[in-house]
């Protein structure tokens, strides 16, 4: 029987600062679920890594790049970044001190426990728009995830992340050359837009290919150097 006919079932359930998060297991899959908004699973990770890879290329060849994944959902950037010995630190923040546990010590660990060991790792729990707004750290890039896209947010404060003072922060943390990659279920012009008018340059966007409907994409655009 495959996993599409099977009753999924829960394995956590907690009431964090931002609402209700689920860890649930579907057949051979594991489903993060927020609010009753289904937000990843372990069915691929294509588009994740295509997230990390994107940004990576964009950089050329600077030396030691640091890069600040935003969300560790079931943990696939995090993972192929540490697979990739040129990126000098990675740090990933996640708000759900949840799903924090359960990659340290529950059912996703084994996803990402090699990366989570890796001396280059740290992960900080933070809500991503307030760490951009606060931290003094900088960055070579930054990889979001944390929804499903800028049109289709998990939650109605992070909109406020893909706004254009939003955006300024993200500018702010990245060093001169510097590229923002943002995940989304689906491509949003008005986003592209939005990247352009607060300054970002060599705004594109690229698609990852489904099986069927619209096509994954990462959006991408470089600080000015």
């Amino acid at each position: 029987m495959t996993a599409s006919y099977e009753t999924p079932v829960v394995l956590d359930r907690r009431e964090g600062p931002h609402g209700e998060v689920v860890l649930r297991r579907h057949g051979s899959l594991l489903q993060i679920i927020a609010n009753g908004c289904f937000l990843m699973d372990t069915s691929d990770g294509r588009s994740e890594r295509l997230l990390v890879d994107a940004a990576l290329a964009a950089l050329d060849d600077r030396p030691g790049p640091r890069v600040l994944i935003g969300g560790l959902g079931v943990g696939f950037s995090l993972a192929h970044a540490a697979r990739q010995e040129r990126w000098g630190a990675i740090t990933v923040v996640e708000r759900e001190r949840a799903i924090v546990d359960w990659h340290r010590a529950g059912p996703l660990a084994d996803l990402t426990a090699e990366a989570l060991a890796d001396p280059r790792t740290e992960v900080v729990e933070a809500d991503l728009l307030t760490y951009v707004n606060e931290t003094s750290a900088t960055f070579d890039a930054l990889c979001l995830d944390i929804d499903n896209g800028p049109d289709w947010t998990v939650t109605e404060d992070n909109r406020g992340l893909y706004a254009p003072a939003g955006l300024a922060s993200c500018a702010r943390v990245l060093r001169p050359g510097g590229v923002l990659a943002v995940w989304s279920a689906k491509p949003s012009p008005e986003f592209e837009g939005t990247l352009q008018n607060v300054g970002f340059q060599q705004v594109r966007t690229e698609e990852i290919p489904v099986a069927r409907g619209v096509p994954d994409v990462v959006h991408l655009g470089v600080r000015p150097g």
